[in-house]
């Protein structure tokens, strides 16, 4: 029986006028392995207040697997540990940054560390939080984040594209390096959504130029450009198709025109139309062989297409103008850190309309603002405890609550 305040694992207290009430009581016969409470993990001997008549448990508990989210177990005659891969903490590893939440209206919460977490803003907020609402007239992209995603917009299917299109646009450049050498500025197709066709239409920049390409079922038709004259500010971009004929005229460059091989005509996409980016953590829509492995950097504005010669030009969406969905996309020009004061010389880190504080070592919090204990994994260096050794922080430096089984200084002694 071990006792945590009033509450008594394996049996409870025995005394006379428990015999004499309820006859014998008998306590539970096993291994008790792990003991929570809500969302606080009890170590079963490290924090009982008493017991009696306990005992090792020399189960082989790794053979049941207990670690989760990729920890590795560790045992001996005595004892077992789980090692936890990084973001993740707890008895189990079962602990992530995420498990609450506090990223508001859809945000995309990823786990900065163990105690943070960054808020990857849906289309339309902006902040730490994503509390703030924004207005995007001229969206801004950000391309492929640190931790893997990308700044996207995500508009209703465009009808009636099967035989004949033409798209305007115009885009500005964030960085004249990263931003032209593999970065994806708009794509529909077929596949996604355990959909796997061979038909799309892609455009994007690739070794600074830009790379139009699609396909009607039967091979893959691509214009490149020629390089872009970068003294320019603003670069407009003019492309078509009518059945396998395709076009494509960037600034004041000549046009160029393909023919896609085989003999199919249409183009039959059930997608999405993403600007600037994807949904998907890797780009498992876009075709393979000509694959962009980055989102767009840069702003993207006058988004224009018709599907018949006779149309007027409009804006991609439905109701027009409006995406389904977005991410991590700011307004043209706009700095969300203008808005962030980050502490104790932490630098303030955008991206689109994303936006946090990255912490110099020995501080924490939204802002840095709070220090880091010596015994939290953060911590340079990190503590050495052990085995499943609790980290106690002392005044001067800390100590290691060992299991039981251990000893040493560090817990390190079997």
């Amino acid at each position: 029986q071990i006792t945590f305040g009033s509450i008594f694992l394996g049996n409870v207290p025995v005394h006379e006028e428990v015999h004499r009430c309820a006859g014998q009581i008998h306590g539970y016969k096993g291994c008790v392995r792990d003991f929570q409470v809500n969302n606080k993990e009890l170590f079963i001997i490290d924090e009982a207040l008493g017991g009696r008549n306990v005992e090792n448990c020399n189960v082989q508990i790794c053979d049941y697997h207990p670690c989760r989210n990729g920890g590795t177990c560790t045992s001996d005659a005595e004892n077992w540990f789980c090692e936890c891969p990084k973001l993740y903490s707890g008895k189990l590893c079962q602990f992530a940054t995420c498990d609450e939440n506090p990223c508001g209206n859809g945000a995309t919460c990823f786990p900065k560390s163990r105690r943070d977490a960054v808020c990857l803003c849906p289309y339309g907020r902006s902040g730490i939080l994503c509390s703030d609402a924004i207005n995007i007239s001229q969206p801004s992209f950000s391309g492929t984040d640190v931790f893997g995603y990308t700044s996207f917009l995500a508009y209703s299917t465009i009808p009636n594209i099967t035989f004949y299109y033409e798209f305007r646009l115009k885009f500005q450049l964030a960085n004249l390096h990263s931003a032209l050498q593999d970065n994806l500025i708009f794509f529909t197709g077929q596949k996604g959504q355990g959909l796997n066709g061979d038909d799309f239409l892609e455009l994007g920049l690739r070794n600074g130029r830009v790379v139009y390409s699609y396909n009607l079922g039967s091979g893959t038709a691509t214009i490149i450009s020629k390089p872009l004259d970068l003294t320019l500010n603003i670069h407009v971009i003019h492309l078509g198709r009518y059945l396998q004929k395709g076009w494509l005229k960037v600034d004041d460059q000549k046009n160029k025109t393909v023919t896609s091989p085989g003999r199919l005509v249409g183009l039959n996409v059930f997608s999405q139309f993403y600007l600037g980016g994807y949904r998907e953590y890797t780009p498992e829509l876009l075709p393979k062989g000509s694959r962009f492995k980055n989102g767009f950097q840069g702003c993207i504005f006058d988004v224009q297409v018709r599907t018949s010669m006779n149309q007027e030009f409009k804006s991609p969406g439905t109701p027009e103008g409006h995406p389904n969905s977005g991410r991590s996309v700011g307004q043209c020009k706009d700095s969300p850190c203008s808005l962030i004061k980050c502490r104790n010389g932490g630098k303030c880190i955008e991206g689109g309309s994303t936006v946090y504080c990255d912490c110099l070592t020995g501080w924490k919090g939204a802002f840095c603002t709070e220090t880091v204990s010596v015994c939290e994994p953060e911590h340079n260096p990190p503590h050495l405890c052990k085995q499943g050794g609790t980290c106690v922080p002392l005044p001067n430096g800390y100590t290691c609550h060992c299991p039981l089984g251990t000893t040493g200084t560090y817990c390190e002694q079997g």
